[in-house]
């Protein structure tokens, strides 16, 4: 596909440096969700929502439940406990079921569109998908699976996944997913731990046009998982395979052959606070943690995030490029409960040259788009330019997230992707599923900066003491509980695990672990993970700051930086991967430093500048400054199964240019 260009997206951008890079119009303001939030208040603007919804929490999210129609009792209490962190509660005598409120949509219009890269198109309307899952849920409780049991996926982002997800959330029993790249020790690392009682997988998937198969793997992690009573394969990407291989194994086709597609579907009302998913941790520095989310508080957190932040609409076209061990696929599905229809994707973003996404978004008129900032920067890179190829004419909002977002990515945007459109970088995690800082559309676009912080999340920047600080760079805090804070760590009684990962820092105080700034336009630049902070000569400094001067280079495709412990003190070593037909030699090696002096300062120089051929990365994107400053130090990385390309780290063992 290759849309004629539309000449009004085909404009020059003048980024002036002290104005704001986007401002919403009147209009759109005027009918966004949140100038309905705020009239419905009576409240002026959103700093002054912001500030109410962190002073009278209890009102806030009551007003959310109520605004968003939540169909559930949320009981009379809000809050107890407002002040504990951890111990806070929230509505501790509410009963809801998370499926229930995003099936809620019953008629013909569509639900979900998918494609598998190039090669498999479907599409879904609500009807279909409430009898599909009601089919999937029957079959599940005749199998045996009640409230609290453990239903996982090893799936690609696939209509089925998000069928197995509401129909055990139907239940009230638990979900937990892997992409099924992950190799057979990190799955085992994972789902080991969690003893779920239900597999379903998928027999393959796509990527980069290859169908990779399965089956094999599959066979060997259901051999691991005693707690299994059944594995259900989905038949994808791969021609029929004889699955007896497998212990329990069936198809889905015959697990759910009984069920009719008049199936009733019951909901479970259960409490706030019931268990939903399980998270994982990246896994970079041991065994991942299990991280598990609350019915209520995720789907409380993700109705705010997009309505009021997003502007997510009934109607609205929402797609998100995660996989299925992302917390952004958690996200993506919860617009369902929005009325948008949701776009998902199995596959490589760069097919066709980069532009398949592209071609999506203009073939279903995507309203919201999300990526990482990886991907915009290698568009960027690429020399991939949207706006002369596709006049997105829909597209209202790109969401971006996974690493720091480049003040040049911004650029890039807004003067290649589309011009009038809300860039909404936005920062949370896993942790949280779901957000600290994000956008807002009634706000402004700065360069380089995220537009706000949450609504109802106390988020502040702390100092070594934990003092508040404004316009330098420290640690990002919450002071105050939200509703999606984790139950807690799996197999972790005493949640002293838990308290460990985020209270030990400042006690009473989530401390997130990034290295972030809070702006003179109260917008929030993150500096990247604060564990990965370097310290030369006592003076700290975010990874992020060097990057964003490195990657401007058209040599550079990415690098990374690290502390390398010497002599008492600790030297900044950085790493870069070039592009083809470059090579690092003394030119390309003082313009890096000199980048990094003028843009950053002279003591985020590196010592040394060492070309390498590949850069570690977790499979959602994240390069991993710490599994590499353990190879470079000769220690130990933990859990290499949780990387996408661990044989990546071989390099940086033992490196010469390092004694």
């Amino acid at each position: 596909m290759n849309p004629n260009p539309d000449s009004s997206q085909t404009v020059s951008v003048h980024i002036e440096p002290d104005r704001p890079i986007w401002t919403p119009s009147a209009g759109r303001v005027r009918v966004s969700r949140l100038n309905t939030f705020l009239r419905e208040l009576s409240f002026a603007d959103y700093e002054v929502l912001h500030r109410w919804s962190i002073e009278s929490p209890d009102a806030f999210w009551r007003a959310v439940w109520e605004f968003c129609e939540v169909i559930g009792e949320p009981g009379h209490t809000v809050l107890e406990n407002p002040f504990a962190m951890p111990g806070a509660r929230w509505f501790p005598d509410a009963r809801l079921n998370f499926a229930e409120n995003l099936l809620r949509f019953k008629e013909d219009s569509d639900a979900l569109v998918f494609w598998g890269e190039d090669r498999i198109r479907r599409r879904l309307t609500h009807g279909a998908l409430f009898r599909e899952t009601a089919r999937m849920a029957a079959a599940f409780r005749d199998a045996g699976v009640t409230a609290g049991d453990v239903v996982a996926a090893l799936m690609p982002n696939m209509p089925e996944t998000l069928i197995a997800m509401l129909a055990a959330a139907s239940i009230g029993a638990v979900f937990s997913s892997c992409s099924p790249d992950f190799g057979v020790r990190g799955i085992l690392d994972r789902l080991g731990q969690i003893a779920p009682k239900i597999l379903i997988a998928a027999s393959g998937y796509f990527y980069n046009s290859k169908r990779i198969d399965c089956i094999g793997k599959l066979a060997e992690v259901a051999a691991e998982l005693p707690s299994l009573e059944r594995v259900i394969v989905v038949p994808y990407a791969t021609e029929d395979r004889d699955l007896t291989s497998i212990p329990k194994a069936e198809t889905l086709a015959d697990f759910t052959a009984r069920y009719p597609a008049d199936t009733p579907l019951p909901f479970t009302r259960l409490p706030f606070d019931h268990p939903l998913y399980i998270l994982f941790s990246s896994g970079t520095t041991g065994v991942p943690k299990c991280i598990v989310h609350g019915a209520g508080g995720t789907l409380l957190q993700h109705l705010k995030e997009h309505q009021l932040h997003s502007d997510i609409q009934p109607g609205d076209r929402f797609f998100y490029f995660t996989t299925c061990g992302w917390m952004m696929w958690n996200w993506l599905v919860s617009g369902l409960a929005s009325g948008a229809t949701l776009l998902l994707y199995d596959g490589s973003p760069f097919v066709r040259d980069g532009r398949i996404l592209f071609d999506y978004a203009y073939a279903e008129r995507i309203t919201h788009f999300g990526t990482s900032a990886k991907f915009l920067d290698s568009l960027a890179k690429a020399g991939v330019r949207p706006m002369e190829t596709h006049p997105l004419y829909d597209l209202r909002t790109i969401f971006s997230t996974g690493s720091p977002l480049a003040p040049e990515s911004f650029d890039f945007v807004y003067r290649h992707i589309k011009y009038d459109v809300q860039l909404s970088s936005i920062s949370g995690g896993t942790d949280i599923v779901s957000c600290f800082v994000l956008g807002c559309p009634a706000l402004p676009v700065w360069r380089g900066e995220i537009q706000c912080r949450g609504l109802g999340m106390a988020v502040d920047v702390y100092d070594e003491e934990g003092n508040s600080v404004r316009g330098q760079k420290g640690e990002l805090v919450c002071t105050r509980p939200f509703p999606s804070m984790p139950l807690g760590f799996r197999n972790d009684p005493d949640d002293a695990r838990y308290t460990a990962a985020y209270f030990a820092k400042y006690p009473g105080v989530w401390a997130h672990g990034d290295y972030a700034e809070i702006t003179e336009h109260d917008g929030i630049i993150i500096y990247g993970r604060s564990d990965a902070v370097l310290n030369p000569g006592g003076v700290r400094i975010g990874t992020a700051e060097i990057y964003r001067q490195v990657e401007r280079l058209s040599e550079v495709l990415e690098s990374l930086a690290i502390g390398q412990e010497r002599d008492g003190d600790v030297r900044v070593i950085l790493f870069v991967r070039l592009r083809d037909g470059h090579t690092l030699d003394e030119d390309l090696t003082r313009r890096i430093k000199q980048a990094i002096r003028e843009g950053a300062s002279p003591r985020h120089v590196p010592a040394k500048v060492i070309a390498v051929p590949d850069i570690p990365r977790t499979r959602s994107g994240k390069s991993v400054e710490l599994a590499v400053r353990e190879a470079v130090h000769g220690r130990p990385v933990k859990n290499r199964e949780s990387l996408a390309n661990p044989e990546a780290l071989a390099f940086f063992e033992n490196l010469p240019e390092l004694e």
